[in-house]
């Protein structure tokens, strides 16, 4: 395939709309190299910063990327633009054991209701 980049421009939209990039990433690195180096730009005054690569997801093209992927095989023709900058979505999950502590606490959870026939 001639005319297909070596490497791509990349820069990652946080879910409040600011941005970690661009940064240039070779077309055989991978997604979860991807967000590692998110990871290691993480903005330290935000206070929703994931702790792993898995709290992380990143979204191209309306499609969740999978870390053994590369980013050559992300490309989309209809979004890579030669000479320009993609923007990945970036989205932080909380793992399921957060989200169960969060449910424990939440008061409304708290309640006990008892009904006498």
């Amino acid at each position: 395939m001639s005319g297909v980049q070596d490497s791509l421009e990349i820069k990652f939209r946080l879910i409040d709309g600011s941005d970690i990039g661009p940064t240039s990433f070779p077309a055989a690195a991978s997604v979860a190299s991807l967000k590692e180096n998110i990871l290691s730009q993480w903005p330290k005054e935000k206070n929703n910063a994931p702790r792993t690569v898995k709290d992380l997801k990143i979204i191209s093209g309306g499609k969740i990327l999978e870390n053994n992927k590369t980013v050559g095989d992300c490309r989309s023709p209809l979004y890579d633009v030669p000479g320009g900058v993609t923007t990945m979505h970036v989205v932080v999950s909380q793992p399921p054991q957060e989200k169960e502590m969060k449910l424990k606490s939440d008061p409304k959870q708290q309640k006990c209701v008892c009904v006498i026939l």
